[in-house]
């Protein structure tokens, strides 16, 4: 560490698992929105068992780092606080409905940045800003209100949960349902004749892990001067922003190579497949949905403590009781911003 700072080493950290990320939403169709809509309405559930892939590998690497002492899950966010279940599905139907009205997530607008998608960039922008606002600002004494955080007094985990209760190592739990997630995805046939999908579903679940790994080891060497954190990307995008604009909000750190990775990554993947063009709205009344459904996202991600990403697998990673919630909620919230899209609520 001698002659380089902390956050320059924890921002390439998280620049070459974000880039990793950025890859795999471009060359393997990555996507929580894609997975939700080709189950719901295309009847194909090969994008979705992709993220069975991503867990198990990313619960598996997790509780491994954690079997070997080098990353304790108590040092990070999602088991730091109390979980409020309200939160997380108050903040997770926000996201989800926001989701489904911008087209894209927090981590796939990202993506597509890198992609040339210049309706992403308004999405990601709206979202850093709102995200703000709550966490900071005129939103954040409502939010603290309706939603009051406490520290936690232990381990927030299923894993530790169930070994308490049964004396089974924590390791061997979440073992077990990292391998029956992985299952549950290789057992779609579509993913099986798909092997490019099921290295790269690996591959995110693996920048998970490396988030981890890379934060512990830093943590640890830095006497704590470095938070133990992996990719997430809803709060993270508006320390960015103001990263970017003033060089504060923390300066260079783990957030700002993160994001910077998933939009270089999306640039690689989109020049690779060749498909790198520039895109805009066609016409206002897109321009206000997608600015609407990021505004909610950025609020919603901030509540919940993550996107479907920082929840769905980062959090989910740790077997954190608000893993499966929010994501549940997130889905729900997707689904019900759909309909509202293709049938309006109107009756079949």
């Amino acid at each position: 560490m001698d002659g380089v700072s902390v956050g320059i080493i924890a921002a390439l950290i998280g620049l070459g698992g974000g880039t990793v990320l950025g890859l795999a939403a471009r060359l393997g169709d990555f996507c929580t929105l894609g997975a939700i809509e080709s189950a719901v309405y295309g009847n194909n559930q090969t994008r979705a068992r992709m993220w069975g892939v991503a867990l198990g590998v990313a619960i598996l690497g997790t509780f491994a780092l954690e079997a070997t002492g080098v990353l304790a899950l108590s040092d990070t966010i999602y088991h730091a606080f109390r979980w409020n279940p309200i939160a997380s599905i108050t903040g997770g139907l926000m996201f989800g409905y926001g989701m489904a009205f911008t087209g894209n997530c927090a981590f796939s607008s990202l993506a597509r940045i890198g992609g040339g998608d210049l309706r992403a960039l308004v999405a990601v922008i709206v979202i850093a800003i709102f995200s703000l606002i709550t966490l900071g600002g005129p939103l954040a004494a409502i939010r603290v209100l309706i939603f009051p955080e406490a520290p936690a007094t232990g381990t927030q985990s299923f894993a530790h949960l169930i070994a308490g209760w049964t004396a089974i190592p924590a390791f061997l739990v979440a073992a077990i349902i990292g391998l029956i997630l992985l299952a549950w995805g290789l057992l779609d046939a579509g993913l099986r004749r798909r092997p490019a999908s099921i290295f790269w579903a690996a591959m995110v679940g693996l920048a998970v892990v490396s988030g981890w790994w890379g934060m512990a080891l830093l943590h640890e060497a830095s006497l704590g001067g470095a938070e133990v954190q992996s990719h997430s990307f809803t709060a993270p995008l508006g320390r960015s922003l103001i990263y970017l604009m003033t060089s504060t909000a923390g300066g260079v750190n783990f957030a700002v190579g993160s994001v910077g990775g998933v939009i270089l990554g999306g640039a690689l993947g989109s020049l690779i497949k060749g498909q790198f063009r520039w895109e805009a709205c066609e016409d206002p009344r897109e321009l206000g949905r997608q600015m609407y459904g990021a505004a909610l996202m950025g609020i919603g991600g901030v509540i919940a403590l993550g996107c479907t990403l920082g929840q769905g697998l980062t959090a989910f990673s740790t077997l954190a009781f608000s893993a499966p919630v929010t994501l549940a909620a997130i889905i729900l919230g997707a689904l019900i911003g759909l309909r509202r899209l293709v049938s309006g609520f109107q009756p079949d």
